[in-house]
């Protein structure tokens, strides 16, 4: 029962002091002054407690109630979570557009699920079953793609009784456990992990369809990546990419304290996509929390709880989880302003002390699980941060830290951006520390010889950089011509290989049997072309062959005829020798 025990001495921007809090506790939310805005106690010392407003705190002043909630700040988890729209602390805002316009109204509550809306309800449990947390009672089909099952909650346990089929809304009783009724919705404090059975090693790659990300720097199901980059290098766009055509089951999309124009970008266009497995909307397995540069800054700091706290609960689920959060800078800026306000000690470049442990335990709740449950169910939450480094600068601690627990660096380069070559990730700067963990699948998937062909791709790529000194310094010409071919490869592996066209539909998306394909007839050409300057033919007459056409436009091989890549390297073989 919510009670008024507080009242606000003072108010610095989204920090609120307020004396008489006894009973409160830390985390607990709190609603600040007479118009209701929501708040979450971060520091107390006696009855005087600190609380951080997810709103907008201009008029409010000195004198003012403080009402206390005695909950912290948690998640309402159920069916309807899929296709919605939120803010950083979980409020719909379309529901918002609808009853308040196009600007939030202060105070305003919503649900973050709809209580009017009726579902399905499907059990695949019996009267009499004895359950667990974590086993599924039963499911609903929230969209086309995904079926929402309902689990028993954390902390329940006993004999089903009374569960039955039939259309519900989310706070109607569905079964009894124990004696307790249970319904389709769950809430969840945001900043505890949910829990597990068991933490996995990742063993499979989450797959792209971006060629880069795949062949030379991949990312495991169950791991965590960070794309660091200046303004302008292509973080957002990579983003979409991930989020359009990795082959996870639900992506979570979080703008983090971004401009308001690219998040519209993000809203307007990800309604209008297809999944590329099902031909339906993309957005049958998404949900977006739009939380801007022009919203409260501290909002940008739950956001990313919000987020990963939704794709924890599909991941319990069974489910493959992909989260992007864009930016994870601007979420370490709200906790700067924050920890300022607060007069605490600073760190480096006046970020909080606690700034690598909040970064390092955002990044740990990704990973591979065996769920609760006494059904055998496995699921995977990968987790992806942009980084905004201010001037491009990767020494500053917010990468530094982000580096230090994340095993994916796809470094963008702002010089590849300018150049139009998109993803503009740089390959002799980015690292995967997850090739040990993943090449038995690639090996055993799509091909044996999948990690020799990377490693002599990318020495070629290596050569090529030391080359570049000395033509710099005497020219082409100074150069072997087994050098000059070496050249001739690395372009091409540069420009037909790594470089993609987010707008062709053929070069978009890339599987993984045709970037192996399209890897191997560059290199197979370039093995070739190296074994005829041996027996005395010359560079320009190997480089005037029409079959190294034929290996440049490998790209346009359609994904149903990837057969057409064995008459390649036989042509190759034939023609160049």
């Amino acid at each position: 029962m919510a009670e008024k025990t507080g009242t606000i001495v003072k108010v610095s921007g989204p920090l609120v002091i307020a004396k008489g809090m006894t009973g409160a506790k830390m985390f607990d939310v709190v609603k600040v002054s007479d118009q209701n805005l929501v708040g979450e106690i971060i520091e107390l010392n006696g009855d005087t407690a600190s609380i951080q407003v997810y709103e907008e705190t201009s008029g409010v002043g000195p004198g003012e109630p403080v009402t206390l909630t005695n909950h912290p700040l948690a998640v309402e988890l159920g069916p309807g979570l899929l296709t919605s729209i939120y803010d950083g602390i979980q409020r719909p805002l379309e529901l918002i557009a609808d009853e308040a316009g196009d600007y939030i109204t202060r105070g305003i509550e919503v649900p973050g699920i709809s209580r009017n809306k009726k579902w399905d309800f499907k059990p695949t449990a019996k009267d009499g079953d004895e359950v667990v947390p974590g086993d599924i009672l039963g499911e609903v089909q929230e969209t086309e793609l995904i079926s929402h099952k309902i689990l028993v909650p954390y902390g329940l346990s006993g004999k089903v009784s009374d569960i039955k089929a039939g259309t519900f809304t989310v706070e109607d009783p569905v079964a009894k456990i124990g004696g307790k009724s249970v319904t389709m919705l769950q809430r969840w404090p945001i900043r505890n992990p949910r829990q597990a059975k068991k933490k996995l090693t990742p063993n499979a790659p989450l797959i792209t369809g971006q060629r880069v990300v795949d062949m030379f720097f991949p990312i495991a199901k169950g791991g965590a990546g960070s794309v660091p980059g200046p303004f302008g290098a292509g973080k957002t766009v990579i983003q979409h990419q991930l989020a359009k055509w990795a082959d996870a089951d639900i992506i979570i999309f979080i703008g983090c304290g971004e401009r308001g124009n690219e998040m519209t970008d993000v809203l307007d266009e990800f309604p209008e996509l297809k999944d590329p497995k099902t031909g339906r909307p993309l957005m049958e397995r998404t949900v977006l929390i739009a939380n801007t540069s022009n919203m409260p800054v501290a909002a940008r700091e739950a956001s990313v709880y919000t987020g990963i706290t939704i794709a924890e609960y599909f991941r319990d689920m069974g489910y493959s989880v992909a989260l992007m959060a864009d930016s994870t800078s601007r979420w370490a800026e709200a906790m700067r302003e924050m920890s300022g306000r607060l007069e605490e000690m600073p760190g480096e470049e006046g970020y909080p002390a606690y700034l690598a442990s909040k970064t390092a335990a955002f990044y740990e709740r990704a990973g591979v699980v065996k769920t609760l449950g006494s059904q055998d169910r496995e699921g995977s939450l990968t987790v992806i941060g942009a980084v905004s480094p201010p001037g491009g600068d990767l020494s500053e601690p917010v990468t530094q830290n982000t580096l230090r627990v994340t095993k994916v660096f796809w470094g963008l380069d702002a010089g590849l951006a300018y150049k139009r070559h998109f993803p503009s990730i740089n390959w002799l700067q980015s690292y995967s520390l997850y090739f040990d963990d993943i090449d038995d699948y690639l090996k055993s998937e799509i091909n044996e010889g999948w990690p020799k062909l990377r490693a002599e791709a990318m020495n070629i790529l290596q050569q090529e950089s030391k080359l570049q000194e000395i033509v710099q310094l005497v020219g082409v010409d100074a150069l072997s011509p087994e050098e000059q071919l070496v050249l001739d490869t690395a372009k091409s592996i540069r420009e037909d290989f790594l470089q993609q066209n987010a707008f062709s539909e053929d070069d978009s998306f890339t599987s993984l049997p045709k970037q192996y394909g399209m890897l191997n007839a560059i290199l197979s050409f370039h093995r070739a072309a190296s074994q005829a300057l041996k027996n005395g033919r010359t560079l320009k007459d190997i480089l005037s062959l029409p079959i190294k056409h034929d290996v440049i436009n490998a790209k346009k091989i359609k994904e149903n005829e990837l057969g057409k890549f064995d008459a390649l390297l036989k042509s190759i073989n034939a023609k160049v020798n």
